[in-house]
């Protein structure tokens, strides 16, 4: 079964653009739309949404079981960046020229996030020593092996597994058992409620990211990965160091950023302080060579 929704979007928005940054979305045949096949958060269903733009309208066609149609919208939504009012993103660029210029330059990009934490979770789990590319493949590979299918205008897209399904997953190529623990424990960590981007938006970071260092195999950037690009926090940011990097090279700073003028520059980029780093950190790659070209850099001046 299909299910129709549409909604306006708030504030400027390019969903084509969008997909020049952030690699890994599929397309139908007439490369219009795009493809998001997903474990639904409940972890009962998984269904596809296949999303175009029309001007400042978005449309979604759901694939999937009527209980969960209007779940899956409201997750493809989020995955976009587009559950959130953007109605003030052009706003802060009226305060800070920088992030303004870059806001024009890149179309108003917005985070594109994992599908939901627990996918954050997974992949970052997965990919830990690998490069994306292996990463993504391997995910591909376990979703076409044990995810649902959906077919759509003659292609068949599949979503990744569940929490359910993974934890029958003893084995597969590319992954050693400790990885397979650990992908297991964010399987059950799913189940539990803690992987639900709901719930980790609901606390204070701080706390969010004490509860996510539990996890088997998790760090504080690991950590940072799933609840910033995970649930999707928008009004704080992370402060690691290609964050800092891009910050000094945008601003011209001589060091890296102390704590102050971090919060100053979030009090600037309120309430969207999270787009605004990610913006520099597009920047960074697309026009600086990458955050370690700029860090050897500043090392060589120092």
């Amino acid at each position: 079964m299909t299910y129709e929704f549409e909604m306006n979007i708030t504030g400027p928005f390019d969903l084509l653009h969008e997909s020049q940054f952030f690699g890994g979305w599929l397309t139908t045949n007439n490369g219009n739309s795009i493809v998001l096949a997903m474990p639904i958060e409940g972890w009962h269903d998984s269904a596809a949404v296949v999303l175009s733009q029309q001007e400042d309208r978005i449309h979604g066609l759901v694939y999937g079981e009527a209980a969960i149609a209007e779940k899956a919208w409201q997750q493809a939504l989020a995955c976009l960046s587009l559950d959130i009012d953007g109605s003030a993103w052009e706003e802060v660029g009226k305060r800070d020229e920088f992030i303004g210029a870059l806001q024009k330059e890149y179309h108003y990009l917005r985070p594109v996030l994992f599908y939901s934490p627990f996918e954050a979770a997974v992949g970052l789990l997965i990919g830990h020593r690998i490069s994306i590319r292996q990463r993504r493949t391997i995910m591909q590979h376990m979703a076409k092996e044990y995810g649902e299918p959906f077919v759509i205008d003659g292609q068949t897209f599949y979503a990744f597994p569940d929490p359910h399904k993974l934890l029958t997953i003893s084995t597969f190529p590319g992954l050693n058992d400790e990885k397979m623990l650990r992908i297991h424990g964010a399987a059950k960590a799913a189940l539990d409620g803690l992987l639900d981007r709901k719930y980790l938006r609901s606390l204070p970071p701080k706390e969010a990211l004490e509860k996510l260092l539990e996890l088997r195999g998790v760090g504080a950037f690991y950590s940072e990965g799933i609840l910033y690009r995970g649930a999707g926090l928008v009004t704080d940011i992370t402060r690691d160091i290609n964050t800092r990097t891009a910050i000094q090279q945008a601003y011209g700073l001589e060091d890296l950023p102390n704590n102050k003028q971090i919060d100053d520059l979030l009090e600037k980029w309120q309430p969207y302080p999270m787009w605004c780093t990610v913006l520099l950190h597009v920047w960074m790659r697309r026009e600086r060579g990458g955050f370690s070209m700029a860090q050897r850099n500043t090392s060589k001046k120092r």
